[in-house]
């Protein structure tokens, strides 16, 4: 919501700044930098901080930046609190993604589907919000203007009215701002509450250090995660942006019907992702990727081959957009089955994200000015559909190349492993059962013991001249009765290691 709030009020930011629109385009700059920053500070933070808190500290400081946003009235002080907010969004981005991941550990596939969902959701509602404000405020002015010129008319208005005008007019430009940002305090105090009430957070940190694994390629798969999020989110962010310009300029489409044609990528994207919390508790990431990408290229491909039909252009908007929805979290779920992701790790994945988002579509919008006969939208979505499509391969050959790294044993490695895991909790009930076993032999060997004592005081007490050069029954016993305790564990534990062998 915050993030999409501003293209519908970037006119009145820029009139409450007493600029015009190009005259402050680098507020967008200021934003992504922020952003930047803001997720490779939170990926270092997350490793040595409580995750609640830090959540919470960066949604307070998105709200605020929202807030103060309506009251900046000089250009530098509004590029600044958008530097703000994105720092907040770019520590909230690496963070939601690793308090997922350390929550729900290998059932975090339908929750990721969720919270990238809510992402969508929230860009959806935004606009709408933002749209109401304006339409109050755009009628609201139309009344105070005709009420001025009919003042006008009779008395010349003073500076009073007009002062009163502006801050009516600012007054309506900033309620969906105050809303958007009493929203996100609400939700920093509920991590405030969990940061103050659960202390168990520290321990699950310490159980998920104790299953830390990691693959043979750890690091080139990191890398090439990023690197494929870089094209995905450059591709998704470039078309969503220029879909409507193509539309209007290739096709000769009327604004309302671009505008329709907009809005049906968006919608399917969110629909899709909407979809995809319920397929991912019956799918493996990998299976969604792998469908998420043949959609995305035949798409594309489609889109490139028909680019001057308008049924394909509409057919293969909405195709594309529901194909990209699940790819985002799909690759980090997939990506945690085979290794630990760590703060910095999932930092990585957030600023490539962030450079394909900056980068794609500067580079699309710069080749489409110079080849405006080139539909260059569509060449560049069928080319991030191939890129992706040939790192993810490459990753899963990575991912999987450690299960290739026993050659002495023909057999199936996934029964490997699973025999390898359940190995020890077997060791442990072996060995509370022998400890058992242990405890009854020498339950018996103490009470034999005793007995026999007593018998051979008895016996030493009426014959002790003659048993006197006889070894002592109970010194016999006593020796021999240990040796059974002591001997049978160990049979069973050079057994238990002859099978580890095995």
């Amino acid at each position: 919501m915050a993030i999409a709030v501003l293209g519908p009020t970037f006119q009145d930011l820029a009139t409450n700044v007493n600029r015009n629109v190009s005259q402050i385009s680098y507020i967008f700059v200021g934003r992504a930098a922020g952003y930047f920053g803001g997720s490779l500070i939170g990926g270092i933070l997350f490793d040595c901080m409580n995750a609640h808190l830090l959540l919470g500290l960066s949604m307070l400081g998105t709200a605020i930046g929202l807030y103060a946003i309506p009251w900046c009235k000089k250009a530098l002080l509004l590029t600044a609190m958008m530097w703000v907010i994105g720092s907040a969004m770019g520590v909230l981005d690496t963070g939601g993604n690793v308090l997922a991941l350390a929550t729900w550990k290998e059932e975090v596939g339908p929750h990721m589907q969720a919270l990238h969902f809510s992402f969508a959701l929230g860009a959806f509602v935004a606009p709408i919000l933002a749209k109401m404000a304006l339409s109050s405020s755009t009628t609201d002015s139309e009344v105070h203007l005709n009420s001025s010129a009919d003042n006008e008319t009779s008395s010349n208005p003073n500076s009073a009215d007009l002062l009163g005008l502006k801050l009516h007019l600012n007054m309506n430009f900033m309620w969906s701002y105050v809303v958007i940002g009493s929203y996100l305090l609400l939700v920093a105090l509920t991590f405030f509450i969990l940061y103050l009430k659960k202390s168990l957070v520290r321990e699950r940190t310490k159980l998920s250090v104790q299953k830390y694994q990691t693959v043979k390629y750890h690091y080139a798969l990191i890398i090439l995660l990023s690197i494929f999020f870089f094209f995905y989110v450059g591709a998704e962010v470039t078309y969503g942006s220029y879909i409507f310009t193509y539309a209007k300029t290739f096709l000769g489409m009327k604004e309302s019907e671009a505008a329709g044609l907009n809005s049906l990528f968006w919608g399917s994207f969110a629909a899709c992702r909407g979809l995809a919390i319920c397929c991912a508790t019956c799918s493996y990431p990998g299976t969604i990727i792998l469908l998420s990408i043949i959609g995305t290229t035949v798409s594309s491909l489609f889109l490139a081959l028909f680019n001057t039909h308008p049924f394909s252009l509409w057919v293969g908007s909405a195709v594309y957009g529901a194909s990209m929805a699940t790819i985002f979290p799909s690759g980090i779920s997939w990506l945690e089955q085979y290794t630990t992701i760590e703060g910095k790790s999932a930092s990585m994945f957030v600023v490539g994200a962030a450079l394909g988002e900056m980068c794609i579509p500067a580079v699309v919008g710069s080749l489409q000015g110079h080849f405006s006969s080139f539909p260059i939208l569509m060449y560049t979505s069928v080319g991030a559909a191939v890129m992706t499509a040939i790192l993810f391969p490459v990753m899963y050959k990575l991912a999987t190349s450690h299960f290739d790294a026993k050659p002495n044993d023909p057999g199936d490695s996934e029964v490997q492993e699973a025999l390898l895991s359940s190995s020890p909790l077997d060791e442990d009930e072996d060995g509370r059962e022998w400890n058992d076993v242990d405890f009854e032999v020498i339950e018996m060997n103490d009470t034999l013991r005793n007995s026999v004592v007593e018998t051979s005081k008895k016996i030493q007490g009426e014959s002790s001249a003659a048993n006197s050069g006889h070894p002592s029954l109970g010194d016999t016993t006593f020796n021999s009765s240990p040796v059974l305790a002591v001997s049978t564990p160990t049979l069973k534990n050079s057994s238990t290691d002859q099978d580890k062998n095995d």
